[in-house]
């Protein structure tokens, strides 16, 4: 019996994809190619049409389909306060629910800090907010960006974080858990 190497090579593609595993991947693959071949045609031009025309924003690093993402654009924001944050990805999180209305810059590498520079000054920012997955190696990240950004006369903050509402506090990892008694505040 010859193998189905096209399929195999499809269910390789959808495994390699983050969080999927090969179960997920087998069943993504059986669906589109026996049970639904107008939504896997659907899919393929989706995503052969989004890997042509999405790129970074050149001011922030987020996805845009043009030079400047519209967030970038917005005359709206505040940009008074820049959002440091360590994936494009985020910037959809926080956009999801319109709580924050400065402006963003995907901090995703080292030799980013000179061209942070020049955004905050280009937009005169007083107020780097740090949007960043609480680690210790965050933390790190922190405190490398502010030592490089003294002199700016700059508010450095961080989101909060601690333990999240309805989670038991035997499910809470330490570092939440401390995190939270840090930043306790009065009743």
């Amino acid at each position: 019996m010859r193998r189905l190497q096209k399929f195999n090579h499809l269910v390789e593609a959808f495994g390699a994809l983050p969080t999927v595993g090969k179960k997920s991947a087998l069943r993504f693959a059986y669906h589109l190619v026996l049970s639904d071949t107008f939504a896997a045609m659907k899919l393929a031009h989706a995503i052969e049409s989004a890997v042509m025309t999405i790129r970074r924003c050149e001011c922030c690093g987020g996805v845009s389909e043009h030079e400047i993402c519209e967030i970038c654009l917005d005359e709206s924001r505040n940009n008074g306060q820049l959002c440091v944050v360590e994936s494009a990805k985020d910037i959809f999180t926080l956009e999801e629910h319109g709580l924050f209305l400065g402006r963003y810059f995907v901090f995703d590498a080292l030799e980013k800090v000179e061209e942070l520079k020049k955004v905050i000054a280009d937009m005169s920012a007083a107020e780097i907010i740090f949007a960043f997955t609480p680690s210790l190696a965050s933390d790190a990240m922190i405190l490398f960006i502010e030592d490089k950004l003294q002199g700016l006369n700059l508010n450095f903050t961080k989101i909060a974080q601690g333990v999240p509402t309805g989670v038991q506090l035997e499910n809470v990892d330490m570092l939440s858990l401390s995190k939270a008694l840090e930043a306790r505040t009065k009743v």
